[in-house]
């Protein structure tokens, strides 16, 4: 993995900077207790490198902390004094910083500019027409944006992430562990460390066991870091290279530690990065390309259209004032200054509503990949299944009922303290807690040897009766017999033979064939001289039977897979469990186990291969982290929009190599904060419902676009042919200015709109092709309709001349307002509007209303103000017979273009 090259660069001043430094006690000090924004980088490094070298009595004296952890009083004040545990990078700006980011849009500052441009030229009333669309533009999108973010704080506060932290009550009580809000964390605080969880502060560890971390996010290593109570030489040389810390950002792979809080928030190396990295430019997302690439169309359009018009009116009409003040009018008119604040509201509504269905939004901009969602994978446990596991059988190796094997089991269970999964809780809580305690005491935990996902296993080392050590070893089947050379048959070990071997698969792959999980425990004596353990003691074990667990299919995960199936959505199972229960509980949730590949078949297929396997299968068992991540990436490689579900820490990978990462509430930290979506509910039926959230919000998005797109374009071809043919301005500019501003109004209403059933069938991918190809099939509509009114204001009613071209405006207006108004109901469906298909209450009644100020501006006594007259009665039923032609012959284009195209 290639660091960034910010990152890499301020690596390298820290390093240079910490080879010159003297480190005195003075950095220690002055680094811990001030402001972030205070604390040079190159002193917070030179403070690193005492904490590393410091002697742990120093070091707890000068933190102020005690070896037992901080008292509840004492972390108080400390929060109290520096603050949360928080980065604060993305704590909301400013009202004022907010107001002029909402109105810092390139369209607001092209519309204050053509305002500006005509004051200058003494239209007030047009300028002051163009100032309250930007005012209203402005106004509505800071409301709306910071109703968004206030939506999106109470969302994300709905997922915790957590830390064990060591405190105590007072100071003659004893320490206990428990589960706080990492925010809540302080210098001094003691924490404990497993598998999964996110490192919360800059740490120095305490204690350590067999620790790796992931820190890829701070210093571009793909491979884990192993981390030590002790400094090395690397850390002697370069503080950010020391064993004994550890640095927020980075993640726990495998292993455990206890380690005590350095620096919380911004004062963290993690914060000083930030801050320097921050004011850089971030890749813009797929989405965020194609409304940028829209907006930029619009512009340009306008930028090549606007003088096109202003020297065909100049030269023809020969009043440039005129002309000028036309031309800055389509400008506006071309301007789509209400998109940021559509698009706001759809997302923000879009994520609220997605809450209030158990789907909490981290990034709105992944709501519209959410929708776009065609291959979903995802584990089996807890989304096909109950998530209830419980143990039904504790057998010896010749499958036997036997005590002797739950007892082995409970006591890897009890004294892991690791990433304790479902499978511990289920075997602690099938012994009863008098047996659990009577068991306990007669051991005394040595040492363990903590799970990995590579070797599938973990051991824990007890003492008994202070005669010898015992290594009790629970893991998957394959991966514990791999280590044993031995297996008990009537209460003595004899050798594990191939035949041995066979007979104990053969058993194993019966009881996978009724659905059950199956763990195997192993058992080896060791002298008392040895206190230390690692992988390596791992060997010539003794097989003495297996636990096996039932956790049966969810009822609701056959016909919520159903459903993603009818919207479009092909789910693909990958787990790392074995292949006949894997296959048991898909066959009875309904997914296709015709092909079931394994993980060594994945690791042996070359990226052509595996591109042709992922299309052709949807089960994959004993998947390691990264061979889930290389299928993901061999499905986005193939044209899918990909989705990955998934909770555990082996899941990290795959989350971020997916399009978009779905996670729950209850997952460890470092899949959540990979993740892109959190679900409250581990439920597929939950999941189904939010792509569906999500395609009603970008379709909606896109109904926007087609409306702006389709009626700019018409207009402008419109604007061409009246400046080319009439002797007037087909419309005055204030007139011009007032029709785009109630168009704009009637248009607010569309993110609240009903989207057809049918729609929401299939994935929604953004395509910017499809916009430019609709609007050049429906723009040109309004366009012949326009000309249609212009023929029949000329001949019909012998508007054709200057000296009543107050008429011909006043007609246009009108049916251009209608028309415009009616387009949002048109192509909002590919049905028949009003009849097979409504739209929403709001966008109906703002339809309504937006016509019917039209028509009191034009007969009312304002009229005069925008220089309108009086229409012959005889024009209104004519008005009628054009829309009604509109709305006639834009359904029948509609159909042509559905049968050729499709509609999305």
């Amino acid at each position: 993995m290639t660091p960034n090259p910010l990152i890499r660069s301020f690596e390298r001043l820290l390093k240079a900077r910490a080879l010159q430094v003297h480190f005195r006690k003075s950095s220690f000090s002055r680094a811990i207790g001030r402001k972030a924004d205070s604390v040079d980088a190159h002193e917070y490094v030179a403070a690193l490198s005492e904490w590393a070298r410091a002697e742990e009595a120093a070091l707890f004296s000068r933190l102020e902390s005690h070896p037992e952890g901080l008292t509840e009083e004492e972390a108080r004040a400390r929060w109290a004094r520096e603050g949360a545990n928080a980065l604060d990078l993305d704590r909301p700006p400013s009202i004022p910083r907010r107001l002029w980011l909402a109105y810092r849009t390139p369209f607001s500052v092209l519309l204050s500019v053509l305002a500006l441009i005509s004051g200058l030229t003494g239209d007030a009333l047009g300028s002051g027409v163009i100032l309250l669309m930007v005012f209203l533009a402005t106004v509505t999108r800071f409301v709306e944006e910071l109703k968004s973010s206030r939506a999106a704080e109470r969302l994300k506060a709905m997922v915790h992430t957590t830390a064990a932290v060591q405190r105590r009550l007072a100071d003659d009580a004893p320490p206990s562990v428990a589960e706080r809000p990492v925010s809540e964390l302080v210098r001094g605080d003691i924490i404990h460390l497993a598998a999964g969880d996110m490192i919360p502060a800059d740490c120095r560890l305490l204690a350590s066991k067999d620790l790796f971390i992931n820190q890829a996010a701070l210093t571009g290593e793909s491979m884990p870091v192993e981390k030590f109570p002790h400094l090395d030489e690397k850390g002697a040389a370069n503080p950010l290279e020391a064993a004994n810390l550890v640095f927020t950002g980075s993640n726990v792979v495998s292993g455990t530690a206890s380690a005590i809080v350095l620096t919380t928030g911004a004062r963290t190396y993690f914060g000083h990065l930030a801050r320097h990295t921050q004011a850089t430019e971030t890749t813009a997302s797929h989405f965020q390309a194609g409304m940028n690439s829209v907006s930029w169309l619009l512009i340009r359009f306008m930028l090549v259209m606007v003088p096109l018009v202003l020297l065909i009116n100049g030269f023809s009409k020969g009043d440039w004032l005129q002309a000028t003040l036309f031309a800055l009018s389509i400008a506006v008119g071309l301007t789509p200054e209400m998109l940021p604040m559509i698009v706001t509201t759809a997302l923000a509504r879009g994520a609220v509503n997605m809450a209030n269905r158990k789907v909490v939004v981290k990034r709105l901009d992944a709501i519209q990949n959410f929708g776009a969602i065609d291959v979903l994978c995802t584990d089996k446990t807890g989304t096909l299944t109950q998530d209830k596991v419980a143990l039904i059988l504790h057998v010896d190796a010749e499958g036997r009922p036997s005590r002797a094997v739950l007892e082995f089991a409970f006591l890897n269970s009890y004294y892991q303290t690791g990433l304790r999964n479902l499978l511990d809780v289920a075997v602690l809580e099938r012994v009863e807690m008098r047996d659990q305690l009577q068991i306990a005491t007669r051991y005394r935990k040595i040492d363990e040897v903590p799970f990995d996902f590579q070797r599938r296993r973990m051991s824990v080392v007890v003492e008994e009766a202070a005669h010898h050590h015992e290594l009790i070893c629970k893991g998957a089947v394959d991966e514990v017999m791999a280590v044993c050379a031995y297996i008990m048959q009537d209460g003595q070990p004899v050798p594990l033979d191939e035949a041995r071997r066979q007979s104990v698969r053969r058993r194993v792959e019966g009881y996978n064939a009724e659905g059950l999980r199956v763990i195997a425990v192993a058992m080896r004596e060791l002298p008392m001289a040895q206190t230390v353990y690692s992988m390596a003691d791992e060997r010539e074990l003794t097989l003495i039977g297996f636990v096996a667990f039932l956790d049966p299919p969810k009822e609701s995960a056959r016909p919520a897979l159903e459903a993603l199936r009818k919207h479009g959505v092909r789910a693909k199972v990958l787990t790392g469990d074995n292949t006949p229960v894997t296959r048991k509980v898909c066959l009875e949730v309904g997914l296709d186990v015709e092909r079931v590949i394994e993980g060594p078949e994945i690791e042996a297929m070359n990226d052509a291969a595996l591109a042709r396997a992922v299309e052709q299968c949807d089960v994959f068992t004993r998947l390691t982290p990264l061979q889930k991540e290389r299928i993901v990436r061999a499905l986005r490689a193939k044209g899918h929009v990909v989705g990955f579900l998934g909770d555990g820490i082996n899941d990290a990978a795959a989350l971020h190599a997916a399009d978009i990462g779905i996670s729950v509430d209850s997952a460890v930290d470092i899949a959540k904060e990979s993740a892109d979506i959190v679900l409250l509910e581990k439920s597929l039926l939950v999941l189904h419902e939010g792509v569906v959230e999500g395609r009603r919000t970008f379709t909606n998005m896109l109904k926007y676009l087609k409306m702006t797109v389709s009626s700019n374009f018409g207009n402008v071809l419109s604007v061409l042919v009246a400046s080319l043919f009439l002797p007037f301005l087909p419309m005055l500019p204030i007139q011009l200015l007032l029709q785009n501003l109630l168009y704009d109004f009637s248009q607010m209403a569309v993110p609240f709109d009903r989207v057809d059933e049918d729609v929401l069938q299939k994935p929604l991918v953004w395509a910017p092709e499809d916009i430019a190809r609709f609007m050049l099939y429906f723009g040109p509509i309004s366009s012949l309709f326009d000309l249609i009114t212009f023929a029949i204001l000329w001949f019909g009613f012998g508007i054709n001349n200057p000296d009543v071209q107050g008429v011909f405006q006043t007609g246009w207006f009108l049916v251009g307002l209608f028309t415009q108004t009616i387009i949002v109901h048109m192509i909002r469906t590919p049905y028949i509007p009003f009849l097979e298909s409504r739209s929403a209450p709001l966008l109906m009644i703002a339809s309504l209303l937006i016509m019917s100020t039209g028509l009191i501006l034009t007969l009312g006594p304002w009229a005069p103000a925008f220089h309108f007259v009086h229409l012959p009665t005889a024009f209104f039923p004519v008005l009628a017979g054009i829309v009604l032609g509109y709305m006639v012959f834009t359904q029948a284009m509609k159909g042509f273009y559905v049968r050729r195209y499709g509609w999305r």
